[in-house]
């Protein structure tokens, strides 16, 4: 990477003019936010200047008398100290041949590759997911493609709420309520009905209230029948939810929901009471966090007073497990912010045990309404995820009718899944995982501006051209001559993906490579302006038909890795 380059031949300079680098210190070489001071900026001379109380300008003019980048770059300095680069044109050309032959596209694999373990979706047995499993469920499917990309052993891991006292009052419900015909037509949405049937009798009726407690005692205890119908409900939830996940193009490897644990639980907690990591506190079992300032007065139960285990004992024991197992090097838990507290003391809890993978909660915020609040329906109800996919179909569905009314009926009903889905996706994963944002048809629906029907409308534009090509082209990375300003601006872009996604881990954010595939389309436009392909002949028709590809190809892989499709046609 060119980056990677500039670093070591800044870090061979400073040793040259005899500056010891501190231990610790890492010597940045960052992509210019203004490109009229060039292609790359450090502000290494500066940082380091002021610790050897050196004058900042002096010593970044030794760095540059000595810097070595055998014609990679000019240098030149701004400012304070600044040290820039300005890639020269050959190198353009050069390092955009290298991408045409380069199947990762200037991606180089992490080192060390590591197991993690990404803990993503998660929604309840027996009830449809709505409008705020967007988040998770996108965030951790595209989390875990760029990890994979990226080289690691990624496990996917689908951690439904299978078990809970909810499921005394669908027991009861499947014995008194349950419509059959409905079930087969509809098994979510009636097993929906059913709990709510249910939860409303026992808000008027105490003995029903008390019928379905007793029915979840039986079905703790092991019942048969109990134990049948419980089975039934998680397989046919499960048949519902792979529905919208294969709509969503999502895939897990585990679906260990909470009940697979249940059998760790007691002996969990009779370990941490032996080890003296919990304690009984008024007749439940506790982890105290002494000396922790965020945690001390804030201890979690891991078994309540009349033995019951909580969430936090479930997800302590499923540390375990994923570490046993899989010997997890890293465990991501992609769940919103209003979570924040008991991962914090999960977290700690595992590291007093003894346990020591690396342990990230991916918070995210929450999707509003045009209202800026919270997304409901009239109704007060949350917005079903399935009528917000099938929403965003039908109004691509129609856009698609009114741009190209000419298309197969077929093509546009695949299209429109694509472009709709996408539209979905692309609005979540271009904020900040942390912002609240609106959901607005409109606006991620729109040919213009950011969103993914611009990137697969920019996709689709380029391969366009090559369709127009009135027989098989063969290009060759060998002979590029990169020369008019819009062309390298555009295998600046190109080069920089390879930059990009390895940064996109760091703080867990797909939204940087959603805005940089924006501002390389931008870049290809730009250039499709100013640079005729077609028209053009020889060396630079070459230039600009292995820019345009490359151009698709890039566009391609990164939407791919936001889980989001392309069409050939639009």
């Amino acid at each position: 990477m060119m980056i990677e380059e500039l670093k070591k031949a800044m870090v061979s300079a400073l040793d040259a003019v005899d500056v010891e680098i501190p231990e610790g210190f890492q010597v940045q070489v960052e992509a210019s936010a203004d490109l009229r001071f060039g292609d790359y900026q450090s502000n290494a001379a500066m940082v380091l200047a002021k610790r050897l109380r050196m004058n900042p300008r002096e010593l970044a003019a030794q760095v540059i008398e000595v810097l070595d980048l055998g014609g990679l770059a000019t240098i030149d300095m701004a400012g304070p100290g600044f040290i820039n680069f300005r890639i020269q044109k050959e190198t353009w050309s050069r390092r955009v041949g290298d991408l045409l032959a380069d199947d990762r596209l200037g991606v180089p694999l992490a080192c060390p590759a590591q197991t993690i373990v990404v803990d993503f979706s998660a929604p309840n047995v027996a009830k449809p997911m709505h409008v705020g499993h967007i988040r998770s469920t996108i965030i951790g499917d595209s989390l875990s493609r760029i990890a994979r990309f990226l080289g690691h052993e990624v496990i996917r891991d689908n951690h439904i709420g299978d078990w809970g006292t909810q499921f005394g009052m669908i027991i009861h419900g499947w014995k008194t309520v349950l419509n059959e015909s409905d079930l087969e037509a509809d098994p979510v949405a009636e097993l929906l009905r059913v709990y709510r049937t249910v939860n409303a009798l026992c808000g008027d009726d105490e003995s029903v209230r008390e019928t379905c407690k007793q029915e979840l005692v039986k079905l703790q205890s092991g019942d048969t029948e109990n134990l049948s119908i419980w089975e039934k409900c998680v397989d046919l939830s499960k048949q519902g939810l792979q529905g919208i996940y294969d709509r969503l193009d999502v895939s897990f490897d585990y679906w260990y929901g909470e009940s697979f644990y249940n059998d760790r639980l007691a002996p969990l907690v009779d370990d941490m009471l032996e080890s003296g990591v919990a304690r009984v506190s008024e007749g439940a079992v506790c982890v105290f966090f002494e000396g922790d300032q965020k945690l001390e007065d804030k201890p979690t139960i891991v078994r309540k007073a009349d033995g019951g285990f909580l969430y936090a004992t479930t997800d302590l024991a499923t540390i375990d497990f994923r570490v046993e197992k899989w010997d997890a090097d890293q465990i991501w838990y992609v769940v919103g912010m209003p979570q924040q507290l008991h991962f914090q003391q999960i977290f700690e809890a595992t590291r007093m045990r003894g346990l020591n993978p690396s342990m990230h909660h991916v918070a995210f915020g929450s999707i509003l309404g045009e209202d800026r609040k919270l997304m409901k329906t009239r109704s007060g109800d949350n917005v079903q995820l399935v009528d917000v996919l099938d929403e965003a179909v039908e109004r691509a569905a129609m856009a698609i009718e009114e741009k190209n009314p000419g298309m197969d009926s077929e093509d546009k009903k695949q299209v429109a899944a694509i472009v709709g889905i996408g539209a979905v996706k692309f609005a979540e994963l271009s904020q900040h995982r942390m912002t609240d944002y609106v959901f607005s048809w409109d606006r991620m629906l729109s040919l213009q501006g950011d969103t993914a029907p611009y990137l697969q409308y920019s996709y689709v534009r380029v391969r366009s051209i090559f369709r127009k090509l009135e027989e098989g082209v063969v290009l060759d990375g060998s002979k590029l001559v990169i020369e008019a300003d819009a062309e390298v601006h555009l295998a600046r872009m190109l080069v920089r993906f390879g930059e990009t996604v390895p940064s996109l881990l760091d703080d867990f954010r797909p939204n940087l490579l959603a805005n940089y595939l924006l501002e390389l389309a931008k870049a290809f436009h730009s250039f499709f302006e100013a640079c005729p392909v077609l028209k053009s002949e020889g060396e630079i028709q070459n230039t600009r038909l292995v820019l345009c590809s490359l151009t698709s190809q890039v566009l391609q892989k990164g939407l791919g890795l936001l889980g989001i499709e392309v069409p050939e046609r639009m």
